[in-house]
């Protein structure tokens, strides 16, 4: 139950979610709730509900943001990469695209599936799209 202070709304202590242990969850694959069953049924379809403790999973909205997090990530590394073994050893441009093009490809479909359950995690720790508690919604959160 929400108790509303001063105008601001108090959540008890034990109704938070920890958004560092949901993220860390999510990123790990596993359900933000319990942490043990898999967020995901495929590669980056997403469990409809937890199969071990029965979290609803299917309110996410995770759209465009993980290709974009993933993408910046993964050009974050590689560019400054490529550019000091440019810099040190100047290898032929056949061994730069032997090099750059294998790992962008690996670091990209490692990182995809795990930023999206990181964020995905974040969102169930915000109770966003849905993901708050039933009775949550008859609650009032403003005076």
């Amino acid at each position: 139950m929400t108790v509303i202070q001063h105008g601001t709304p108090i959540e008890p202590t034990e109704d938070k979610r920890s958004k560092w242990l949901s993220v860390k969850r999510g990123f790990a694959g596993r359900c933000p709730q319990c942490g043990v069953g898999r967020l995901f049924k495929g590669y980056l379809k997403v469990n409809d509900e937890c199969p071990h403790c029965g979290e609803e999973l299917h309110h996410h909205r995770a759209d465009d943001a993980p290709p974009y997090f993933t993408i910046t990530i993964v050009g974050h590394i590689v560019v400054p990469g490529l550019l000091v073994v440019e810099q040190v050893w100047l290898p032929p441009m056949w061994v730069q695209f032997a090099i750059w093009i294998p790992i962008t490809l690996l670091l990209t479909l490692v990182l995809l599936p795990r930023v999206k359950g990181a964020l995905i995690g974040l969102q169930w720790a915000l109770r966003m799209h849905g993901f708050s508690d039933p009775d949550d919604a008859d609650q009032p959160t403003s005076p």
